[in-house]
């Protein structure tokens, strides 16, 4: 089983190991809010909260968001365009194991006491020999050239897959919205990869070998660090959004009872989201000293990224209002997913107004805009599509009536846990800070946020339980079980 090739089974180790991690950083996260919670805590030291901060973004953001995507599409795709397998299957596995030895190695950090803590974001000088002196930006550094191994091959398995192996007939606007997402996201990881793999190299080099491409003193340019890293880490917003957006897009409207509405323009929706993406990745660095004629163009560019985003939002509200809905526990993630789309979207239109970027860009409504984005906005399509093909994946349903109180678990707590970081971030708190003084107008907001990561942890267990519970003694499923039209 373990040198399998077999892409059902390639796909399902990708979604049981991204879970894995997810509950990781949530372990990660749910500690960090305990110390935020109150004013003036002393449960963790600034060291100690740097580096779970860096290992929770690191692991949310490249541990699960993307690779839970992968299983989806590697258990999904060759069964969507007819073919026998992925185009490539031993790269296939050789993708998956590489994944899993980078998250191993990141983790290996803890024991020997190296743990990265310069922000998944690693800004330099920060991260310089000067200021980190430690193994443990070289830990990250390694680790992140071998998810961008892992990453550009399974990217290019899929483009390959797609262009030649799928069936006869199959032309490109029968395909289903989630291969439209998952090839997109593809050819956006063969470009945006190479430049962080090309930043950490760099940075390593400057670490290891004596070279100076950060150090000013030397005539580097620590904001190439920036220019680099935000060039891969903006499109990979998309990279991670795109494919769960396909999985709403197609199991929608099983539960609406009809095609989805305007799939011409969702799935050119797809893809101008991503070409779009691509010219933003300065409204991350409208505060570094932009010159102004660049932030007026990059600031239109991120609020016309709105446009392509709410023709997918129309598209499944007219599906939904236009059909005839059965609320079963996927209809309902995905219903939630919009509201966290939307919510996700308003905020970061608001910060692509470059004077008021420059007043939040260093508070916690930025951490609430990644949360609604990154993590609303991936989680809600997850869950849903995990219950939507868990007959496909086991052969038994999950239970229902135990699903629809996890989805209300989930949603009650994931807002109440990252909706008041909009009001920390307005009343200015500032991000990356470990602790924080009374009196500030913090506590309350920061109290009803860690409550609220608790209850959406909560949330998350209750549907692993369901799932694993429901693997090995859930109710057969039909051939039709959710009773889909035609």
């Amino acid at each position: 089983w373990l040198g399998t090739v077999d892409h059902k089974r390639i796909g399902l180790r990708y979604i049981v190991t991204a879970f894995a991690f997810l509950l990781l950083g949530g372990v990660e996260a749910l500690v960090m809010r305990i110390q935020l919670a109150r004013p003036n805590a002393t449960l963790l030291t600034p060291a100690q909260y740097d580096a779970l901060f860096t290992m929770h973004g690191v692991t949310m953001i490249f541990l699960y968001a993307l690779p839970v995507l992968s299983g989806f599409a590697n258990y999904l795709w060759p069964l969507m365009l007819g073919s026998r397998d992925m185009a490539f299957p031993r790269l296939n596995a050789f993708s998956y194991w590489a994944f899993l030895f980078a998250g191993v190695f990141l983790y290996a950090s803890f024991p020997l006491g190296a743990v990265p803590d310069g922000g998944w974001f690693n800004y330099v000088p920060l991260t310089s020999l000067d200021y980190s002196a430690g193994a443990n930006i070289d830990i990250y550094a390694l680790g992140m050239i071998l998810l961008g191994i892992s990453t550009t091959g399974g990217a290019a398995n899929f483009v390959v897959t797609l262009l030649r192996m799928r069936a006869h007939g199959m032309s490109i606007d029968r395909l289903p919205i989630i291969v439209w997402g998952t090839l997109t996201a593809s050819v956006a990881n063969l470009v945006a990869v190479p430049s962080v793999s090309l930043a950490f190299f760099l940075l390593w080099l400057d670490r290891n070998a004596g070279t100076h491409f950060f150090d000013v003193a030397h005539d580097g340019r620590p904001l190439l660090w920036q220019h680099l890293f935000w060039m891969f880490a903006h499109p990979w917003v998309y990279v991670v959004v795109l494919p769960a957006m396909g999985i709403v897009s197609d199991a929608l409207p099983t539960f609406c009872r009809r095609p989805l509405v305007a799939y011409e323009a969702v799935a050119v929706s797809t893809v101008a989201t991503m070409l779009i993406g691509f010219e933003v990745w300065v409204h991350h660095m409208f505060a570094t000293g932009i010159a102004p004629l660049a932030l007026a163009f990059f600031g239109a560019a991120s609020m016309l990224i709105s446009i392509p985003s709410a023709v997918a939002v129309f598209a499944w509200l007219a599906t939904i209002w236009t059909g005839r809905p059965v609320f079963r526990t996927p209809f309902l993630y995905f219903a939630g997913f919009v509201l966290m789309f939307v919510i996700g979207g308003v905020s970061g239109v608001m910060t692509a107004a470059v004077p008021l970027d420059w007043q939040l860009t260093d508070t916690y409504f930025v951490v609430a805009h990644l949360h609604y984005v990154l993590l609303g906005i991936n989680v809600f399509p997850v869950l849903g599509g995990i219950a939507y093909w868990f007959p496909k994946f086991t052969g038994r349903m999950m239970n229902e009536r135990f699903g629809r109180a996890t989805f209300w678990v989930v949603l009650i707590g994931f807002n109440l846990g990252f909706f008041p970081m909009h009001v920390s971030g307005l009343l200015g708190m500032p991000r990356r800070i470990y602790t924080y003084p009374s009196g500030m107008g913090w506590d309350t907001s920061n109290l009803l946020t860690t409550i609220g990561s608790f209850v959406f942890g909560a949330g998350i267990l209750m549907f692993v339980a369901n799932a694993l519970v429901s693997a090995r003694r859930g109710v057969r499923a039909g051939e039709n079980p959710w009773g889909a039209a035609g």
